[in-house]
């Protein structure tokens, strides 16, 4: 009788147990988001990375440094943007991560921290990395400014991660080919002539091209009759998140395109600006609501079409515009699973021009990192330095990803990445902008590659 009771009950707790996992299945995991925004912007009288050491004298927009935070409730990945040239390692994003994993427990492998590059921010580079025993000087640094710059950008991803709500997030593409161009013509002979800016007769002249191969070019004729210059590649995608609230309202989108911010830079040198970008976040802040992050694709070797303080709004408008009409059909889910990972990445350095030279070369070999962040099928690349457009389009090409952001100017400063084919051309880039040797933008694209493999669901 007794054993009979058991096995009866055994069986009711069994039946039980199936209709609750039936009628009442295990909830999935929330998604939540948060998102904040902190003034950065600098007193007047420091020193401007484009001002060539004379003080800042006026403020055209304000800088901020703006913080994304999304949470799984198992994992947290933090995304945060600065109105800065650079976010080197060293002296802003290590500390920023440290203050942040301390308060939040976020891993630093989770944390992103970019620069807009904006050549109308603050100096706050000291080229630690690069310094060598007979090195000059660095540039003048505020310490206290830098000092309160970290607190600051590390405060934005914390007050981003206390207002956390539930959300679905989801990316769309769209283009913006018009308004950037190669500044790396090259002749017949497969020389570079460098076109940092292009006379009104020659942006007259503006076509965009496809190639049989799917590159877009901006091409122009230049006033040379014995000379044909053919323009090289842009990535002209304007790739956008949307994070929305359960009302479906944009809590937070991200605008991801490459085009250097310098239309601002030169023409009023000792003025505080975001550039381009301000305008960007602008209007879709202004039309969509919520707060609108910018983060600069491949524009290592890709200017603005024309620069000047009314072309700033222009192409400010122009991409905020596209990004908002890619926002409007963008398809949100909570069902992703969030990772994060980073790894060094070494390149070989330059070798000195001479021997007297020798004592002051780059430490052999340039440590930098890389990094990965995966939302669901949606696939975030932190590329360290300046990166060339050849070198992320050979990345996108390869990866084969639908909805992937390659973020430049990511978590350290170590200056033009190139592709080994532009050491060969000649140009500004490879030559004296850049203290890696020839090679370093291959294994960016070998080693970038083998990271979103490791992410990459199996």
């Amino acid at each position: 009788m007794r054993k009979n009771i058991a096995v009866n009950s055994l069986m009711w707790i069994f039946v039980v147990l199936l209709i609750l996992h039936v009628f009442c299945p295990v909830s999935q995991a929330m998604l939540k988001g948060g998102c904040s925004k902190v003034n950065i912007t600098p007193p007047l009288g420091i020193p401007l990375i484009g001002s060539y050491g004379k003080p800042s004298d006026d403020v055209l927009d304000e800088l901020y440094a703006k913080a994304l935070v999304l949470s799984d409730e198992t994992n947290a990945i933090a995304i945060i943007s600065c109105d800065l040239l650079y976010t080197p390692l060293e002296e802003i994003t290590g500390p920023v991560r440290a203050i942040i994993t301390e308060k939040t427990g976020i891993p630093e492998r989770n944390i992103l921290v970019c620069a807009t590059h904006t050549h109308s921010g603050p100096e706050v580079f000291t080229k630690s990395k690069f310094r060598t025993p007979g090195d000059k000087p660095p540039p003048a640094i505020d310490r206290s400014y830098l000092d309160t710059l970290v607190n600051k950008i590390a405060g934005s991803a914390l007050m981003a991660h206390k207002e956390m709500q539930q959300v679905k997030i989801g990316a769309a593409k769209g283009q913006a080919p018009e308004i950037v161009y190669n500044r790396r013509p090259k002749n017949n002979d497969g020389l570079v002539k460098m076109a940092f800016t292009l006379p009104p007769e020659v942006r007259a002249t503006r076509e965009v091209v496809v190639d049989p191969d799917g590159q877009v070019r901006t091409t122009f004729v230049l006033p040379d009759d014995q000379t044909e210059w053919i323009f090289g590649p842009i990535d002209p995608e304007v790739c956008v998140l949307r994070v929305e609230n359960t009302d479906g309202e944009v809590l937070a989108s991200l605008v991801n395109f490459g085009c250097h911010p310098v239309t601002i830079y030169p023409h009023l040198s000792t003025s505080i600006s975001a550039d381009y970008p301000a305008y960007v976040s602008r209007v879709v802040e202004e039309a969509e609501g919520g707060l609108c992050l910018f983060a600069l694709g491949l524009a290592g070797d890709a200017v603005p079409f024309d620069r000047g303080l009314a072309q700033c709004r222009q192409i400010g408008r122009a991409i905020g515009g596209e990004a908002l009409r890619r926002l409007q059909f963008v398809t949100t889910t909570d069902e992703i699973t969030l990772i994060g990972l980073k790894k060094e990445i070494s390149f070989p350095a330059k070798k000195p021009a001479s021997e007297k030279t020798a004592d002051d070369k780059i430490p052999e070999p340039v440590t930098s990192e890389i990094q990965i962040l995966r939302l669901g099928d949606i696939y975030i690349l932190g590329l360290p330095g300046e990166v060339l457009v050849e070198v992320g389009l050979e990345i996108k090409k390869r990866a084969e990803l639908e909805n992937l952001f390659i973020v430049t100017v990511s978590n350290d400063a170590i200056g033009y990445v190139c592709h080994s084919a532009a050491y060969d051309e000649g140009g500004y880039e490879p030559t004296g902008a850049t203290n890696l040797a020839k090679g370093a933008g291959e294994i960016m694209i070998e080693q970038s590659l083998e990271l979103i493999d490791q992410i990459k669901p199996n």
